[in-house]
């Protein structure tokens, strides 16, 4: 189901004295090329659909089956440039759905009648979103924004800082909080107004407050480090950056040594995106000088 390799792609290659005149064989090419991309097509729209309409469902099981469906789908479409423009066409229906179910807060549904008890009708309610499926919603988020820039864009419509802030200060999973400061940088990465809600989140001074947590699961403790390094080399490529008092904000809160290290060391990720091994090596090697620098205060 998910972008597999045609039968006709595998088969043995004919002897020179079968083969058919050069005519034959382009038009044979054209009709393989062209199945190809109807097959593909039907996958997509096929995985998409199935995913979707578990991912919509009253009850989290379900919906934790619908986005580990989606996810195993977001990693096959990177591989391929036309699957990824086929699957672009359908975030304006995948990212709402995101927000509306798994990282909907369920906390605002109240009910403000009675007149469910007395109609024909029962009311509709849906299970809250278990930290593995708030997990795996943050991921498929995150692909979204990554393959797709204009996912950022849809997710804006829905307050995706705010929505994120509040499970990153809220949520006790080390889980869902490494994956939402993932999240947020891939949401971060080509809008300026989801920059700016992070500011007036103040997103600096939860991840600040985290990051000093000495008593905080290390892991995650690495992964703030990590968001900071790259949202600050992020920010520095920028002339007009929305988030202009970012180095002030990390100065204060975590101090002179720190903040000129977090800074120094964002200087060089430009020169490390030609090895994605190098860069995410070199990248937790200075997020644990960072852990170090703020540990011996």
């Amino acid at each position: 189901m998910y972008l597999k390799k045609p039968l006709w792609s595998e088969s043995s290659p004919t002897p020179e004295s079968d083969q058919k005149p050069p005519y034959t064989a382009t038009a044979v090419g054209e009709m393989v090329v062209s199945l190809n991309k109807q097959r593909i097509y039907r996958e997509v729209t096929l995985a998409l659909q199935t995913g979707l309409k578990d991912a919509r469902a009253e009850f989290s099981f379900i919906r934790v089956r619908g986005l580990r469906s989606i996810l195993k789908f977001l990693r096959s479409v990177a591989e391929s440039d036309s699957t990824i423009n086929l699957f672009c066409h359908s975030q304006s229906i995948l990212v709402p759905v995101l927000f509306q179910y798994s990282l909907r807060r369920y906390e605002e549904d109240t009910v403000v009648n009675l007149n469910h008890i007395f109609g024909v009708e029962p009311m509709k309610m849906s299970t809250p979103s278990t930290d593995a499926e708030v997990a795996l919603a943050l991921r498929v988020l995150e692909g979204c924004c990554l393959l797709h820039r204009e996912s950022t864009i849809f997710a804006h419509q829905h307050k995706p800082i705010e929505v994120l802030m509040d499970i990153l200060s809220t949520r006790g999973g080390v889980l869902e909080q490494g994956v939402c400061l993932d999240a947020l940088i891939s949401l971060m990465l080509d809008l300026s107004a989801n920059q700016m809600d992070f500011e007036s989140c103040d997103g600096i001074e939860e991840v600040a407050h985290l990051i000093r947590d000495k008593q905080l699961d290390e892991n995650l403790r690495m992964k703030c480090g990590e968001f900071l390094l790259l949202l600050i080399g992020h920010v520095n490529e920028r002339d007009r950056a929305p988030l202009a008092r970012i180095h002030e904000d990390v100065r204060r809160l975590l101090g002179e040594k720190s903040a000129s290290l977090i800074w120094a060391a964002s200087q060089f990720r430009p020169t490390l995106d030609l090895d994605l091994e190098l860069s995410l090596t070199a990248l937790h090697i200075q997020a644990r000088r960072v852990l170090e620098s703020l540990d011996l205060y």
